[in-house]
């Protein structure tokens, strides 16, 4: 009787093969067909009970709609241009390219073994200049101690080690109080904020922005209907995005904390952009053209509910971008190979070494030789050593050994990093970098931190 069972529900599935799955597709087809919605277009139009015809729909072929309601389903098709938000400004957090020969595709340049042998020259005599080992600074914030207990080992529980250091490392720099507006980048599923939110005092006032360029599934927003602060999701590439347009920076005042964790490639310098060239800094003191002194940001609350804020709304239509100033960043660094010249925010670092965009395309090759799995075979095992089964000869050529290429690596990505620190500096940060996670949790695990510099007036 089971299995008579079971063979019906396997004749109520859709009758489409999925290839890359090798099974049929799952969905249930309305009474009558053999094909679902989704691949209904698959149907013959001599189906009993198939009276109207499907097609693909020319916005997304993905999906099909009917061909006697395609005009009304291409108004509403979630595939439709949609007009720009007022926050998109094309382009603002990249520059022109002024050299003859960009780097957008790092991944097709050819790379030779005497051209790389120089590269690894110059790396050594960059690493000299650079300050001794980054620091470390794993920290465990106390809202993460009972999840981590019950998330036992595994994915999750790596995920959420790297959370709690770097909500560790915000409560650190005094970052992690109300007051703020929170700006994750590469938000995704958005569960660093969400720990965020649940480290702060449920009855005060707080903004989440959760910025990425595509829709994720299995979004946590859900939780977050009772606790501090309100959550908005703004689906745009950082690339585009004008802080100073939102909304909520704009008329709330709300003092910005730049967050992300494994932020990929050129998405970081994005980012930094968008904070340091956007937004002024928060220094300890701001004047009003009133006069009236405004406090930092934990004094906000108490202050903005007196007569000092509506003397400053009424007297200064300015007081607004004034008070949306970045209080500080934490960003968890990943992917150095995805960076892009004419992205970097580190150029002028790079220049006046020596370094162009040629070698700042190698660099970002060879930086994934810190994390691409020297020294693992394919099963996890160690001591298994690719050399002579790679498909880039040069590899083979230099005869290097497995730590000294992970070295090179990890050198690197310090370089990368070094010309984004100095990046921030210029612009009136005290920016480091921190070794935030143990390297068996996340091989990727430096944290980019910066806060403004102490101005008193």
């Amino acid at each position: 009787m089971a299995a008579e069972v079971e063979c019906g529900k396997a004749r109520l599935r859709c009758a489409f093969f999925v290839s890359h799955k090798h099974r049929l597709c799952k969905m249930i087809p309305s009474a009558g067909c053999r094909y679902c919605g989704e691949h209904a277009a698959c149907e013959p139009d001599t189906t009993v009970g198939q009276q109207r015809k499907r097609i693909p729909c020319p916005l997304d072929p993905k999906h099909s709609v009917y061909a006697d309601a395609l005009q009304k389903h291409l108004k509403k098709c979630n595939s439709r241009e949609r007009p720009l938000p007022v926050y998109y400004m094309k382009n603002i957090n990249t520059e022109e390219s002024d050299d003859e020969e960009d780097s957008d595709n790092n991944d097709t340049l050819p790379l030779h073994t005497e051209e790389v042998a120089g590269l690894i020259a110059k790396i050594e005599r960059f690493s000299e200049d650079l300050a001794g080992e980054i620091p470390h600074c794993i920290l465990l914030h106390e809202s993460l101690r009972e999840p981590l207990k019950q998330a036992g080992s595994g994915p999750a529980w790596k995920h959420l080690q790297q959370q709690a250091s770097i909500l560790g490392n915000l409560e650190h720099l005094a970052l992690l109080r109300p007051g703020h507006c929170f700006v994750e980048f590469g938000a995704g599923r958005g569960h660093l904020a969400h720990w965020v939110q649940r480290a702060l005092p449920a009855n005060k006032r707080a903004h989440f922005l959760l910025i990425d360029r595509s829709t994720a599934r299995f979004k946590v927003d859900g939780k977050h209907k009772q606790g501090a602060g309100e959550f908005e999701r703004l689906k745009i590439d950082i690339q585009h995005l004008d802080l100073r347009k939102v909304p909520k920076i704009c008329h709330e005042g709300f003092p910005v904390v730049g967050i992300g964790k494994h932020l990929c490639g050129s998405a970081t310098d994005f980012a930094l952009r968008c904070l340091a060239e956007q937004l002024p800094n928060l220094t300890n003191h701001v004047q009003s053209d009133s006069g009236i002194e405004v406090p930092r940001a934990e004094d906000q609350d108490t202050w903005t509910a007196g007569v000092g804020s509506q003397v400053l709304r009424s007297e200064s239509q300015d007081w607004s971008r004034k008070g949306s100033s970045v209080a500080g960043l934490v960003i968890a660094l990943c992917c150095h190979h995805r960076c892009r010249w004419r992205d970097y925010v580190g150029k002028e670092f790079f220049r006046a070494r020596g370094l162009g965009c040629k070698d700042f395309s190698r660099l970002c090759r060879l930086s994934s030789w810190a994390t691409c799995g020297w020294g693992r075979g394919r099963n996890g095992t160690e001591g298994h050593d690719p050399v002579g089964e790679t498909t880039c000869p040069f590899e083979s050529q230099l005869d290097l050994d497995v730590n000294t290429r992970v070295a090179l690596g990890q050198q690197c990505k310090r370089m990368l990093d070094a010309g984004r620190v100095d990046f921030l500096r210029k612009r009136g940060f005290e920016a480091t970098l921190k070794v935030y996670t143990d390297p068996t949790v996340s091989l990727e695990n430096i944290l980019l931190t910066a806060l403004p510099r102490k101005v008193y007036c």
